[in-house]
């Protein structure tokens, strides 16, 4: 039996938490810092690396990181170096989400789908880059933004004052130095997630994110709204395209470019006429994706990670799903993603059928009682043997639980209807 710790404190985390607790070689799952819904809280921040490690040598555990910051600033070498096992990519591995500059030149040397792109750091110079192009674009903050760093503009106007917001106003800090002004691509968007070992790489179930704050993909971009799984979005025919174009074609890259990917590789996908871009690379699993992921998997996600550790994921059988749909419908404080209030009381958990788990992200537990303590605040997230009837399990769910500033979208998962006749 082994102890886990897993890092973060999102819902991400929660599920990841969850699904590995119901491993028969799992004793007790350790999460730091956790929230309100995660067992074994242990109040160490993320961004401690040396308390984390020390705590991970101390209760002999197998480290899963969640999050991208510490992946960003090394932990898993720091992990290596004390011979601690470790589940996620390397310092350098991660530089395919840390630095969106420098994935989109890893994309351009290795031929890898992407949208034509040009790097600035003087405002001046990419606003004269604007008023010399005729296509829409979306301007990048080219560091960790908490997945807001990205703005899509519908004209010439908007690129500039998206330029102005993150090179002059310096909105999302010293992660806008440098900024990506990329050909905006008008198609569907998917998530498209593999687990990999350096040397293979195996897909997750399809899932598609809805990252606007307001119904019908409008307003400002958030860390997602909501996700379901499997989306019909991705075909066979297309997932068999991405896998090979892109997902293979990064690890290998990165392995004759001597940095062994290690970890869940998570590729967002624009499908424009058949062909897949690669919008961005997240170097972790996507939240709010992880959720009805988790919900759907049929296998134990523990021997999964130690065989990505290990090398010996081609040994590995192929990867069980529930012959189901999952929604996961993100709670949110109102006013989020900008400012929000906290500290409100959450009710409602008991009313919760068993189809449903609701994954707890922006909460605390005080007394008993969960409050608010976040901009997400939980997934509500439903089986279906549908996806109209895991969409109407989730939305039931989520009327049963009550706080005075609760906001959520209301068409999670409904761009996937259309693909049905149910």
């Amino acid at each position: 039996m082994v102890n886990i710790l897993v890092i973060g404190s999102g819902g991400r985390e929660h599920a990841l938490s969850w699904k590995l607790s119901q491993s028969s070689k799992v004793e007790t799952v350790f999460t730091a810092p956790g929230n309100g819904g995660t067992e074994n809280n242990v109040s160490i921040d993320i961004n401690d690396l040396d308390g984390l490690a020390e705590f991970a040598q101390k209760n002999n555990c197998f480290t899963v990181v969640g999050p991208e910051d510490p992946l960003a600033a090394g932990i898993v070498d720091k992990f290596n170096k004390l011979n601690l096992r470790v589940f996620g990519p390397s310092q350098a591995a991660a530089q395919l989400e840390s630095s969106k500059i420098w994935a989109k030149n890893f994309m351009k040397r290795n031929n890898i789908p992407t949208a034509r792109f040009e790097i600035f750091d003087d405002p001046q110079k990419a606003e004269d880059h604007v008023k010399s192009i005729d296509y829409n674009v979306v301007v990048k903050a080219d560091g960790l933004a908490a997945g807001k760093g990205v703005i899509v503009c519908n004209n010439k106007d908007e690129a500039i004052s998206a330029i102005h917001t993150i090179l002059v106003k310096k909105t999302f800090g010293n992660a806008g130095n440098k900024i990506i002004v990329e050909e905006r691509i008008d198609g569907i968007e998917a998530s498209y997630i593999a687990i990999s070992d350096g040397n293979v790489a195996i897909p997750m179930a399809s899932s598609q994110d809805h990252k606007r704050i307001f119904d019908n993909d409008k307003g400002a971009n958030t860390g997602g709204m909501g996700a379901y799984s499997p989306t019909p979005v991705i075909t066979d025919i297309l997932a068999k395209k991405i896998q090979e174009e892109v997902i293979e074609k990064t690890i290998h890259a990165m392995k004759h470019e001597g940095i062994s990917f290690k970890g869940f590789l998570y590729a967002g996908i624009m499908l424009k006429d058949g062909v897949p871009y690669v919008l961005e690379y997240n170097v972790r699993m996507g939240d709010p994706e992880c959720q009805p992921i988790t919900m759907r998997m049929n296998f134990d996600l523990y021997d999964y990670f130690v065989a990505s550790v290990d090398g010996t994921l081609s040994s590995m059988p192929l990867l069980s799903w529930k012959d189901q749909f999952a929604v996961c419908v993100v709670l949110a404080s109102s006013g989020y993603p900008g400012s929000y209030p906290t500290d409100d009381e959450i009710t409602g958990f008991n009313s919760i059928s068993n189809e449903t788990h609701v994954f707890h992200a922006g909460t605390k537990k005080s007394d008993g009682r969960i409050f608010s303590n976040g901009g997400r605040v939980l997934g509500v997230t439903s089986l279906g043997d549908s996806l109209n009837s895991a969409i109407r399990n989730a939305y039931s769910a989520t009327e049963q639980i009550i706080w005075s500033n609760k906001y959520c979208r209301t068409d999670i998962g409904k761009k996937g209807l259309s693909y049905f006749l149910d």
